[in-house]
C-alpha cells in the first residue's frame, strides 16, 4: 500500500519543487521561477505521494490555509503548530497512531485522518471551528469516544465509515442522538427518522449529560473571565494586588510569623496589618488600571497620527504619479506613432525627465514623511516616559507605605512578644502556648531572633513585588519605542523599494517601447 523507497524528509528543495509545480504557468510562471515565490505568500501547499515520513520545516508557510500531505508514511503528526491560518488539512493515507499536534490550529474547518491507525478520539479540544471530519478505515472501536465530538458544534459532515465500531448495531442511532446537528455521516444524509428513533432511545442518557455539560460550560465560562481578567491586570502590572495575595505572600514562607500568629494577642494585630495592607495593595491595583488606560489612550493618539501622516504622505504621491501617468500614457502613445528620430529622441528625453522629476518628487515626500514621523515618535517617547514615570512615583510611594505598615507590625510584634516572653518564663501562659510556639518563647535572644527573621521575610516579598513591577513597566516602556522605530525602518526600506520598483516599470515601458520600434 505504501511506497518501499526511502522515506524523504520535507526540505527546501521538496518545498522549492512544490511550489513551483503549483504555482502560475506560462509568462507569469516563468517570471516566478526567475525572481522567486516567498513561501510566506503561499496559501496552498501539495506534499502528497511523496513519501513523507516526518512533517517537519514548515515554519515559514506563516499564510498558509490548505495542505496537502496524504498518500505518504507519516507516523506522528507534528511541525504544524506555525500553520495558525490552516483551514483545510489532509493527513489520510498516512501510518497515524495518535491524534496530537493540532492545538495550535484553531481555525481548521476541514480535516481528514482517514486510513491510518487511530484508536481514539483525543486531543482536538482547540479545534472550536472544526465541520468536517473524515476519520474511516481506522482502528475507532468504543461508541462512548464519539461522545467527544460534542464538543465541535459546527461539525456537520463526519465519516466513520471502516472502523469497528461503525459495524455496531447501535452505531447510527447513537450517533443520531449524541450528535443532534449532525448532516452527513459517512456520505449519506442523516435520516430524520432515526433520529427520532435515537432520541427516544436514548432520551435519559442524553438528558444527563446536558446537564453535565452545562455544568461544565458554566465552569469553563467562568475560568475564561477570571484568565481575561488576569491577563488585564497582568498588562496593567498589577496582577493579584485586588486583596490580601501580597499580604498572605508574605506569610506563605514566614513559619515563626504564622506561629506566633496563632497567639490571641498577635493575632488581632496581624489581621489589623493586614486590613490595611490590603487597603494600599488595592490602590495600587485600582490607580494601575487607570493608568493603564491613559498607556493605552496615548499608544492610540500616537498610532492615529502616524497613520494620517502616512495617508497624507501616501495620496500627495499618488498625485503625483497620477499627474504624470496621465501626461505621459500620451506621450507614450505619441512615440508609438513617431517615426521621425530626431522627434523620437527628443521626445523620449522628456519622457525620462519627468520620470526622474517624479522619482525625486516622491523621494522628496518619503524624506518629509520621515521628519514628520521622527518628530512625532519624538514627542511619544517623551510622553511615555513621563507616564511611567508618574506611575512609577505613585506606585512607589504606595509601596513605601506598606514598608512602613510593616515596620510599625514588627515593632508592636516585637513588643508584645517580649512582653509574653515574661509571662511565659512565669508560667502564667502554659495554656495558650503549643510545643512549637513554647520553643520560639525560650529566651529573649530566641523570640527576638523570631520576629526579625519573619520582618526579614516581608520586607523581602515587598521588595521583590516592588522590583517586579517596575522592571515590567521599563522593559515595556523600552520595547515599546525600539518596536516603534524598527516598524518606521521598515516602512521606510520598503516604500523607497516600492518607488524604486515603480520608476523602474516606467522606464521598462519606454525600452520595450524603442525595441518595438527597432523591430
Amino acid at each position: 500500500m505504501y511506497d518501499t523507497a526511502e522515506p524523504n524528509v520535507i526540505d527546501d528543495e521538496m518545498l522549492r519543487n512544490a511550489v513551483e509545480e503549483q504555482g502560475p504557468r506560462g509568462e507569469a510562471g516563468r517570471i516566478a521561477k526567475t525572481e522567486g515565490i516567498s513561501f510566506m505568500d503561499v496559501a496552498g501547499l501539495r506534499l502528497d505521494f511523496r513519501n513523507v515520513l516526518k512533517v517537519d520545516n514548515l515554519w515559514q508557510f506563516h499564510n498558509l490555509t490548505k495542505l496537502q500531505l496524504d498518500n505518504n508514511v507519516i507516523e506522528k503528526i507534528q511541525g504544524l503548530d506555525t500553520l495558525v491560518h490552516l483551514v483545510w488539512l489532509d493527513l489520510s493515507f498516512n501510518n497515524i497512531e495518535v491524534i496530537e499536534g493540532l492545538s495550535a490550529l484553531t481555525k481548521l474547518e476541514d480535516l481528514s485522518l482517514y486510513n491510518n491507525r487511530i484508536s481514539a478520539l483525543e486531543n482536538m479540544d482547540r479545534l472550536r471551528n472544526l465541520q468536517v471530519l473524515s476519520i474511516g478505515n481506522n482502528n475507532l472501536t468504543s461508541l462512548e469516544n464519539l461522545i467527544y465530538l460534542r464538543r465541535f458544534q459546527q461539525l456537520r459532515t463526519l465519516n466513520l465509515s471502516g472502523n469497528p465500531l461503525s459495524e455496531d448495531e447501535n452505531y447510527k442511532l447513537f450517533l443520531a442522538a449524541h450528535l443532534p446537528d449532525l448532516v452527513y455521516l459517512d456520505f449519506r444524509l442523516v435520516d430524520e427518522n432515526i433520529r427520532d428513533i435515537a432520541n427516544v432511545k436514548y432520551q435519559y442518557s442524553i438528558e444527563e449529560l446536558n446537564q453535565n455539560e452545562t455544568l461544565e460550560r458554566v465552569k469553563q465560562e467562568k475560568e475564561d473571565k477570571d484568565q481575561r481578567e488576569l491577563e488585564a491586570h497582568q498588562a496593567a502590572y498589577v496582577e493579584y494586588l485586588n486583596g490580601p495575595f501580597l499580604f498572605e505572600g508574605m506569610y506563605a514562607e514566614d513559619v515563626e510569623g504564622s506561629r506566633l500568629s496563632a497567639l490571641p494577642a498577635i493575632s488581632e494585630l496581624v489581621e489589623s496589618y493586614r486590613t490595611k495592607c490590603s487597603e494600599i495593595c488595592q490602590n495600587i491595583f485600582e490607580y494601575g488600571l487607570q493608568h493603564h488606560e491613559k498607556r493605552a489612550a496615548e499608544m492610540a493618539v500616537f498610532n492615529e497620527c502616524l497613520q494620517d501622516a502616512v495617508t497624507e504622505n501616501q495620496e500627495a504621491g499618488a498625485k503625483k504619479i497620477r499627474e504624470l501617468e496621465s501626461k505621459n500614457n500620451e506621450l507614450l502613445y505619441e512615440l508609438s506613432q513617431i517615426s521621425d528620430q530626431q522627434i523620437l529622441d527628443a521626445k523620449s528625453l522628456q519622457y525620462s525627465q519627468d520620470v526622474a522629476q517624479l522619482m525625486d518628487a516622491l523621494l522628496h515626500l518619503e524624506i518629509q514623511l520621515v521628519d514628520q514621523l521622527e518628530e512625532i515618535t519624538k514627542e511619544y517617547e517623551r510622553n511615555i516616559g513621563d507616564l511611567v514615570s508618574t506611575f512609577l512615583e505613585t506606585v512607589q510611594s504606595l509601596m513605601a507605605q506598606i514598608r512602613d505598615l510593616e515596620n510599625q507590625h514588627h515593632e508592636k510584634l516585637l513588643e508584645l512578644c517580649v512582653t509574653m516572653l515574661e509571662r511565659v518564663l512565669k508560667g502564667e501562659m502554659d495554656e495558650d502556648m503549643t510545643d512549637e510556639l513554647r520553643a520560639l518563647f525560650v529566651d529573649k535572644d530566641t523570640i527576638i531572633n523570631a520576629v526579625s527573621a519573619s520582618h526579614d521575610i516581608h520586607m523581602l516579598k515587598i521588595d521583590n513585588r516592588e522590583d517586579e513591577l517596575v522592571t515590567k513597566i521599563n522593559n515595556w516602556a523600552t520595547n515599546l519605542i525600539q518596536k516603534v522605530h524598527g516598524e518606521e525602518l521598515q516602512r521606510n526600506r520598503k516604500r523607497v523599494a516600492e518607488i524604486n520598483r515603480y520608476i523602474d516599470h516606467l522606464r521598462d515601458e519606454l525600452d520595450n517601447l524603442d525595441v518595438m520600434e527597432e523591430m
